[in-house]
């Protein structure tokens, strides 16, 4: 097991769900009251299973493109994405 990678990859995911929709949205059914431990059993599990998803589908994709071309199109997609959040919140 590579320690460095995995801490790389838990201060990155960690510090980037930091009040996120999916944090808030888990805030919101936590605050109904009705019980703790399914929402937080519920949110755990969907993020692990989305995490499974991105972690097959990352290393699946680097078998078939460079891992350079790939990281330089996810910054182009999140840049794209962030125009297009902000150029619809201006208007």
């Amino acid at each position: 097991m590579d320690w460095r990678l995995l801490a790389a990859t838990f201060g990155t995911v960690f510090l980037a769900e930091l009040g996120d929709k999916t944090q808030l949205a888990t805030l919101c059914f936590a605050a109904s009251g009705r019980s703790f431990w399914s929402v937080f059993l519920g949110s755990s599990l969907a993020l692990v299973l989305t995490s499974l998803v991105a972690a097959l589908s990352g290393s699946g994709l680097a078998r078939i493109v460079p891992v350079r071309y790939v990281s330089i199109a996810s910054g182009v997609l999140f840049i794209v994405i962030g125009v297009f959040v902000i150029i619809r919140n201006v208007r």
